[in-house]
């Protein structure tokens, strides 16, 4: 797959997952609040170190700069 994220996008999605962690283990979230972000910070953990998402595709967006080859 070609990569269609670019390093800011990338970031920000780490840094989500990290605060979404944070309200986790600081026992912030309900049970159902830490089941949906859970999902959601799985889901950015994986696409950001992947660096492609799968939503972009469909409608041809990218983040990524021509100079990040």
């Amino acid at each position: 797959m070609k990569k269609n994220m670019g390093i800011l996008d990338r970031i920000i999605r780490f840094a989500a997952v990290i605060v979404i962690a944070v309200l986790y283990f600081t026992g912030v979230l309900n049970l159902t609040w830490s089941i949906i972000l859970g999902v959601v910070a799985l889901i950015f953990l994986v696409t950001s170190l992947v660096g492609v998402c799968p939503l972009y595709m469909p409608f041809g967006l990218s983040t990524r700069k021509k100079s990040e080859n």
